[in-house]
Order: C-alpha cells, then structure tokens, then sequence
C-alpha cells in the first residue's frame, strides 16, 4: 500500500468505562494516524484524565477540551464537537479523515484493510466498518434495515477528494445522512465494508433511550429533506419492529417536530430534489439509492 496520511477525530462527553479500549484499539493498530484528537464535549468524569494521559505519551494524540454545557445534545453537539476538532488540524497534506466514536473496538489491522477498499475503488467517496454490538461474546451486526449507501457515524472514512467536493459536514443532526446523499450526487460511491467490524460497547442511540433516539432520527429526517410520503412508508415499515409501535411513533413526532417547529434546513435545493427523486423511485420499486449499491451520478466527481 502507497504511503498515506490520515487523520482522526473523536468526540466525547462522560465515556470513562469505554474509552480505555478504544484507545487501546487505536495504539495497536498496523496504520496509525498522522492526528488523532480527542475533543471532550464537557465530561464531569474521568475521561479527560485518561486522554490526557495516553497523549502524554503519545504526541500524535492531542485532547481538546470544551465547556461543560451542561447536558448532552445529540447531534449538534457532536458536530460542534467535531468541529473544533477539524480546526486542530496541522496536517494540511492529510489523504483521509475519520470520524470516530469513543465506544468503539477493532482489530489492529482495521484501518489497513479500509484503506485497501479505498486503494483499489477510487470513486469510493465515504466508507467504513459494520457497527456491531456484543451478543454472548459474539460481535452481531446491528440491522435497521439501513441502505446499501450508508455509513454508520460512528465510524466514517472520507477520502480527501470527496470531503472537499461536499464541503465538509453541516453542523446539525442529519449530518450523517446528507453527506452520503451528497456525495452519491457528485458522483462518489459509499458503502460500509462488509467483513470488517467495529464492536459498539453499547447499542446506537443508547445513551438516549429508544423514544429519544427514534425522536432525533426523525428530526433528522426532516432536516435533510425526506419527502413526507416517503416518510410515512418508512414509519409504516417500522410498525412491527419492538417495542412494537414505538419506534415508528417516535419517527413520525420527531419528522413532524421540524415542520412545527420550523427548524431550518440546509440550503441545498439540488441536494434535497436528487434525495427525493431517489425515494420515489424506491417507492415505485425502481433502482436507486435504497435499492442498489448506487444510484447513477448526475454530476461526476472531480
């Protein structure tokens, strides 16, 4: 594999008992990064000490504190968080970025083999591991049913030449779904890896509770533009899965929240019609972002 730079970012808030093994994770890998920065969103517990610590030894590890807002803010606070990561960054020759979560383990060799997907797939835009949760010891993917173009937030690779076509992250909840519509709309391919894994200490959403997770990833929804028809056939899915009814629910408050609320969106008309002319063509059973790999590019990357 040719020489490459890479850099992490990890946002954090009150992870003491789980981010030991990421950071073991991190140290024990066949690639290291050029940065890896650990920013704290305000924990009142022992996490900063042990990101502290490990950086004292490790100069390629920097912790980046922030004020305690006083409560979580899924979502935004990540990006924010993640954001005064991004402006941490001194290596200006980096080839890929990676968000990270905390609570996350993997092989020593992780890194390599996502890098060898992205050597050997150059319109590979947006990439990363199968999130996996620990069920009697044994690594068991989570399934929502997510779509063949979607990558986890808790463990993402952009490749330099995308991240600069999309132009970053928007700083709200969704961000995790409109870089990938994005992306696929320049003409880059997304995808987790199949076969490599990530091993989540706790189930997605778990700090929040199943009401407020499904809330927010339906806020989410909202934010990045879904149709409201397209909407209502995903709650509608969602019925049968438990607690029954639930999540559904929760889906449809939290995409009805944005319209009462009159959240705003991000201004990207051209953005939001190819998400929606892919979810039509979902619906109609046709080939699409939901339905194939990829759907066809309407602009090509550069």
């Amino acid at each position: 594999m040719p020489p490459l730079n890479f850099v992490v970012i990890t946002p954090v808030r009150n992870e003491e008992g789980r981010i030991p093994a990421t950071i073991r994770a991190m140290f024990s890998q066949t690639l290291r990064p050029a940065q890896w920065i650990i920013v704290d969103d305000g924990s009142s517990d022992r996490t900063p000490r042990i990101i502290g610590e490990a950086a004292e030894k490790n100069p390629w590890l920097q912790l980046l504190r922030r004020p305690d807002r006083g409560f979580r803010r899924p979502g935004t606070g990540v990006m924010e968080a993640f954001h005064d990561g991004f402006r941490e960054i001194r290596e200006a020759r980096w080839d890929y970025l990676v968000k990270l979560d905390a609570d996350l383990s993997f092989e020593r060799d992780y890194f390599e083999k996502c890098f060898e997907r992205f050597q050997t797939d150059p319109k590979l835009g947006i990439g990363g591991g199968v999130v996996c949760c620990e069920i009697a010891g044994v690594p068991v993917p989570e399934s929502r049913g997510d779509p063949a173009f979607h990558v986890r937030g808790a463990t993402k690779i952009y490749r330099r030449a995308c991240w600069d076509a999309i132009g970053g992250l928007i700083k709200t909840t969704g961000w995790d779904t409109m870089d990938e519509v994005k992306a696929n709309m320049l003409g880059w391919r997304t995808a987790s890896f199949p076969g490599l894994q990530v091993v989540q200490s706790r189930k997605t959403g778990g700090a929040d509770g199943i009401w407020r997770n499904y809330f927010k990833n339906g806020r989410a929804n909202y934010v990045v533009g879904y149709h409201p028809v397209f909407m209502a056939a995903k709650c509608l899915k969602r019925l049968g899965e438990r607690p029954f009814g639930l999540v559904a629910l929760a889906l449809a408050c939290g995409f009805v929240s944005g319209y009462l609320g009159r959240i705003s969106r991000p201004e990207d008309r051209k953005v939001i019609g190819y998400l929606r002319r892919q979810q039509f063509l979902a619906l109609l059973g046709r080939d699409c972002l939901w339905k194939t790999p990829r759907a066809q590019p309407e602009a090509q990357a550069r």
